[in-house]
């Protein structure tokens, strides 16, 4: 009996492929590190292979503004650091901005970091050169794409976010939160498509960090860029229309959020089914009906039924 696939291309139907439209893609998305340690009861070092990715599914489109979050070592920053191109895949697909990171050149990779993504760490001291004025910053990355300096572009980004009285101060004589502002400046200077943050808020009190993330906010509405915030802060997380959760190396659930006609919020969390049929239960729902190993599924006639494995034992209803 033919496929459905198979009745579709002799009907010459044709459909768009996983990802074709989005802005930010990741299909089986793989990054397996290697480490070295010690054999047990041997003085000899054996490498240790570390699976930070595996097989993780995403897609972003062009202008959103979403937040990633996971437990500290569900993958999150690895996630991040490969779409800046600072680290390369081991396997999989992602691509950015039309741009296959698998496949770039060094020469691909660095134009990459220096026009197409800018990039947001969380410590303050590591996005600024701090001999440097707000300004001078901004327009640093310019020289260093060989572009012309724009001072009037640097000042307009600085205003745009809320400092433009910090122009001509150094770092050292700027507050936390002026810190991160301006480096959103500089991760703009060039234009990119994308924008990245690590915990831009990790560092910062409350009032401050909603200060940093309306500045994002305000820049992802205003030039229209591609905003991706990795955080634990929930004062942001909560204030995204798509809050993506990875553990385990796969993404695992997404928050949905929109407002209702009274003017509300309304969050619906859903758990994702990526492109090998693999589903992530949340673990408050395996551990309250005590799902181990196994699960009993039944297709229903609009919903697929999960039940806890019958156990040794007892009776099967």
């Amino acid at each position: 009996m033919p496929s459905l696939a198979d009745l579709e291309a002799q009907a010459g139907v044709t459909r768009p492929a996983f990802g074709e439209n989005a802005h930010i893609l990741c299909d089986n998305l793989v990054r397996i590190y290697k480490t070295e340690g010690s054999s047990r009861g041997s003085d000899r070092s054996a490498a240790v292979e570390v699976v930070a990715l595996q097989g993780l599914d995403l897609l972003i489109d062009k202008g959103e503004l979403i937040a990633i979050v996971g437990a500290s070592g569900s993958g999150k920053s690895t996630l991040l650091n490969v779409l800046s191109g600072l680290d390369i895949p081991t396997a999989g697909l992602a691509r950015v901005a039309g741009m296959d990171l698998l496949s770039m050149t060094s020469r691909d990779r660095l134009r990459f970091r220096r026009s197409i993504v800018g990039f947001i760490w969380q410590q303050t001291a590591r996005n600024l050169l701090p001999y440097l004025t707000a300004r001078e910053n901004v327009t640093l990355p310019m020289r260093l794409a060989g572009r012309k300096v724009d001072k009037a572009r640097a000042d307009g980004l600085l205003e745009l976010l809320g400092v433009a009285e910090c122009a001509a101060r150094r770092p050292g004589e700027l507050s936390g939160g002026q810190q991160q502002r301006v480096a959103i400046a500089v991760a703009l200077a060039n234009s990119p498509e994308v924008i990245l943050a690590d915990e831009p808020t990790g560092e910062l009190d409350s009032d401050t960090s909603e200060d940093v993330f309306s500045a994002l906010r305000g820049a992802n509405r205003e030039l229209g860029v591609t905003c991706v915030i990795v955080t634990h802060d929930p004062t942001v997380s909560e204030q995204v229309d798509r809050t993506i959760g990875i553990r385990d190396g796969r993404t695992s659930s997404e928050t949905l959020r929109r407002t209702s006609q009274d003017g509300g919020v309304i969050a619906e969390e859903y758990a994702v089914l990526d492109r090998a049929g693999r589903l992530q239960l949340p673990r408050d729902f395996m551990n309250e009906l005590e799902m181990e190993r196994r699960v009993r599924l039944e297709l229903e006639r609009d919903h697929i039924g999960v039940w806890p494995a019958d156990r040794e034992g007892e009776p099967n209803d």
